[in-house]
């Protein structure tokens, strides 16, 4: 089977990309497939007794059935919980797309078959200066997957993200609605909306679950088209 390798973003922080992307490895390991997910780039970290440590990027190690060291999933790791570039700034480092995209590189020799780069917040958060988390996928040439965060405004955050992915030259291959406000009013009427306008299809809904994990997300979604 050809490699799949797909990146994964949202429409915030807290759309619920890591709930989303451990499920998809666990429908691929269901699958027989030979599954890495990685986060290159966390900030929210634990200090633990191997260093920085992301519980996004653990959940991401555990999920998958290819072992990889923790440095190869998130080399750059950052204590205080806010926008990358600051945290990276704050420590003294310096983000780079290109210096991203070559860490990546390296995780992707591994024998895989389906392989997920998780990004972090949204698509248009800041590396530097110039560059956002847009231009990994960029120099990657890898397709996209969009987890939106179902909740009030959704429908605004999606189609822009959805128009800022494309217009970056980067392929929306499809999409999960990740259920974030149980309560949400008009639920079916935003998510038929938000399907009718997106040019990418559902890979699922996910529900707004009492217990996540990976095996339960995993129930609602479908990753057939993915891998045609």
């Amino acid at each position: 089977m050809a490699k799949r390798h797909f990146f994964v973003t949202g429409t915030d922080t807290d759309a619920g990309k890591t709930c989303v992307s451990t499920g998809l490895l666990v429908k691929a390991n269901q699958q027989g497939l030979r599954t890495i997910g990685l986060k290159p780039v966390s900030a929210g970290c634990e200090d633990t007794e191997q260093g920085l440590a992301n519980d996004d990027a653990l959940k991401l190690q555990a999920a998958a059935t290819q072992v990889l060291s923790y440095p190869e999933i998130n080399p750059f790791a950052f204590e205080p919980p806010i926008a990358p570039h600051i945290a990276a700034e704050q420590a003294g480092r310096k983000l780079s797309a290109d210096r991203i995209a070559a860490m990546c590189r390296g995780s992707m020799m591994h024998p895989c078959d389906f392989l997920l780069i998780e990004g972090a917040g949204g698509w248009r958060v800041p590396l530097n200066a110039r560059e956002t988390f847009a231009d990994i996928p960029r120099l990657l040439n890898m397709p996209v997957i969009l987890v939106v965060g179902m909740k009030l405004g959704c429908i605004n955050h999606a189609l822009l993200t959805a128009e800022a992915i494309v217009r970056d030259g980067c392929q929306l291959v499809g999409w999960v609605a990740n259920t974030i406000d149980p309560h949400m009013s008009c639920f079916d009427e935003n998510l038929a909306t938000l399907t009718a306008k997106f040019n990418a299809p559902l890979l699922g809904v996910v529900p707004h679950l009492s217990d996540v994990t990976p095996e339960g997300v995993a129930e609602h979604l479908d990753i057939k088209v993915l891998l045609d």
